[in-house]
């Protein structure tokens, strides 16, 4: 059975993260597996699209799937939301799932499995609370600056910097870590760097904090026109589910929907939606 290989060229993001981990295992995370092949297809009928969708998936050179998740929180929900994922994708691929879930320094500790009683779901997890974030930063300033060999797990340090243990906000060390990349003169290189930054960082840096990392990006480079877009149509949807919030407000008070209309900018058929909803779970 062949893997079913993420193919859309306007994912830069995506793009990138294969590149970065192409032939490489989790040695960074200290987690033994086999080399990386490709990024996969995650996208799975019957998987609700939204903020909390899966982080990445990879095809390895033994044939299996790696499952890679990102997280600055931890809950049993979160666990359930990876197997249900994983249950679904074996459905449709049957290779065998090996999940590697990645905590921000904001969590502590971890389960790394949950019993559901006819099935036991377990995950590797790396906690980078543990990683000196300081000293990581303090050691990449210096090699940077004097001009030495950056090599692949320098670029990883770099990126996942804001993810470990420091005495410096995550937005500042977001920042601080753009500005080293800065000086990477492989404009392509430092551009995908950058942006893989703001891809990972995401979850966790306000928004200020991904515009001025934005800006930093080469202007009209494809990762800067890309970016703009993507975090443009973020804030449109969370836009919307802002005046739908307030339109359904409006609804339980009994106001007119012309009137939510005028106010909100929604369509009154997006309205009229709304009013259905609430009826339908008798909160009118």
């Amino acid at each position: 059975m062949e893997a079913n290989i993420a193919h859309n060229d306007k994912d830069i993001l995506q793009k990138y993260a294969s590149a970065l981990f192409r032939n490489k295992t989790l040695e960074f995370y200290g987690i033994k597996s086999a080399k990386i092949v490709e990024l996969i297809n995650v996208e799975l009928p019957n998987v609700e699209v939204s903020e909390q969708a899966t982080d990445t998936v990879f095809l390895l050179e033994d044939g299996t799937y790696l499952h890679l998740e990102f997280q600055t929180t931890h809950s049993r929900k979160d666990l359930l939301r990876f197997m249900v994922y994983d249950a679904r994708l074996y459905g449709r691929d049957e290779r065998i799932i090996n999940t590697v879930v990645v905590y921000s320094s904001d969590v502590k500790t971890a389960s790394k499995s949950i019993n559901i009683g006819s099935a036991v779901y377990s995950v590797d997890t790396v906690m980078m609370g543990e990683r000196d974030g300081n000293a990581v930063y303090a050691d990449l300033e210096k090699k940077f600056k004097n001009g030495a060999e950056i090599t692949d797990n320098d670029i990883q340090n770099l990126i996942f910097l804001p993810l470990m243990k420091s005495t410096i906000p995550k937005d500042d060390i977001a920042l601080q870590a753009a500005d080293l990349a800065q000086t990477i003169t492989d404009s392509e290189k430092r551009d995908l760097c950058i942006a893989a930054v703001i891809a990972f960082g995401e979850k966790y840096l306000k928004k200020a904090t991904i515009r001025k990392l934005m800006e930093v990006l080469e202007m009209g480079s494809a990762v800067a026109e890309y970016l703009e877009e993507r975090f443009a149509e973020r804030e449109e949807k969370a836009e919307e589910k802002a005046f739908e919030k307030m339109a359904k407000n409006a609804l339980r008070k009994g106001i007119t929907i012309d009137v939510i209309s005028e106010i909100t900018g929604l369509d009154l058929s997006v309205i009229k939606r709304l009013q259905s909803e609430l009826l339908t779970t008798n909160n009118i």
